[in-house]
């Protein structure tokens, strides 16, 4: 029986945005991306994988990478459209999806993630973080993730034994495209995108979350000192800030940069709540400032489990070991 497809997209232009001179987030070159790629191949190799697709990204990490595989794997290049934005994640999970993947490794942040997900949103994902805001990637060391991925291709656990849906907000604006974010979305008081990165405390004025995590930098760490909320729950967290608020919540919205805000309102919000917005104001989705909404232009959000499905590294380990898959 053939083995299933590992797909693999790396993200050139993650861990290298401004917040690396504003605040004190770590840099991840290229070459570092092209090593952990190369980590995970061989963790995967060795688990029984030996079919892989690759996004041909603009600065060819993930081709460079793949020139170590043997003869007896095989290597699919996905077309990418390098355009050195967003655009190039999100066709290229699109173009992904046709080769029948099973599951992708994703090297970036929340942003990466998003827009792999905006692309391609039943698909299943292994995500490794190296990106500035890394709440929804895994912290796995890249040798074990990819060992589990090879579990997975070579059929000895089940998709659904070892991966879960995780939960998504689904934003709708009034006569323009929807939208979606993984772990936050936020409201500030900006008229114009400008610099993408949420880096002023003073202009948000509203944050939903997926989740709440004190364990976290960027905005899931506000509502997280205060309201913890696991990915676990069927709800998500809503914080109006500002105004009179008498909580105050000193917490790290990027790498090594604090600030103090006030909370106006911290609420839970059940998967079947609409959370309503009136620009004028700037949405940011994971991270990064996306859409200008006009004067009088509405937006709604809501929160769901109907986002990608997530692999469990551990569970899958743990099975395959259980199973003497190594053996």
């Amino acid at each position: 029986m053939a083995t299933k497809i590992i797909g693999i997209v790396a993200n050139p232009a993650s861990g290298k945005d401004v917040r690396r001179l504003v605040a004190r987030a770590s840099v991840f070159d290229n070459r570092e991306k092209c090593a952990i790629i190369r980590r995970a191949l061989s963790g995967a190799i060795n688990s029984g994988a030996d079919r892989f697709a690759y996004l041909d990204d603009s600065h060819n990490i993930s081709g460079e990478a793949l020139k170590e595989l043997g003869e007896d794997c095989e290597a699919i290049m996905v077309p990418c459209l390098k355009t050195s934005s967003v655009l190039d994640t999100i066709q290229g999970a699109r173009n992904l999806k046709e080769h029948d993947v099973a599951i992708t490794l994703i090297l970036g942040g929340d942003g990466t993630s998003r827009a792999f997900v905006k692309g391609w949103r039943d698909s299943v994902l292994l995500p490794l973080s190296t990106g500035t805001n890394n709440v929804f990637p895994v912290m796995s060391e890249a040798t074990v993730a990819g060992a589990a991925l090879g579990v997975l291709a070579q059929g000895a656990v089940e998709l659904e034994e070892v991966t879960d849906a995780v939960k998504i907000i689904d934003i709708e604006i009034e006569g323009e495209e929807p939208d979606i974010a993984l772990i936050d979305a936020v409201v500030t008081k900006d008229q114009f995108i400008g610099s993408r990165a949420l880096l002023d405390g003073d202009m948000i004025k509203e944050i939903f979350l997926t989740r709440a995590e004190p364990m976290a930098v960027g905005m899931t760490s506000i509502g997280g000192l205060i309201h913890p909320l696991g990915q676990e729950v069927d709800a998500g967290l809503h914080l109006k800030i500002g105004g009179r608020g008498k909580k105050m919540v000193h917490a790290p919205i990027a790498p090594g940069l604090y600030e103090t805000m006030r909370i106006k309102s911290c609420k839970e919000k059940q998967f079947d709540d609409v959370i309503e917005i009136v620009g004028p104001c700037v949405l940011a989705f994971d991270g990064e400032r996306e859409r200008e909404i006009q004067k009088g232009q509405k937006v709604s959000m809501r929160v769901s489990r109907s986002g990608p499905r997530v692999l469990d590294v551990k569970k899958t380990m743990h099975l395959a070991a259980s199973r003497n898959v190594f053996g």
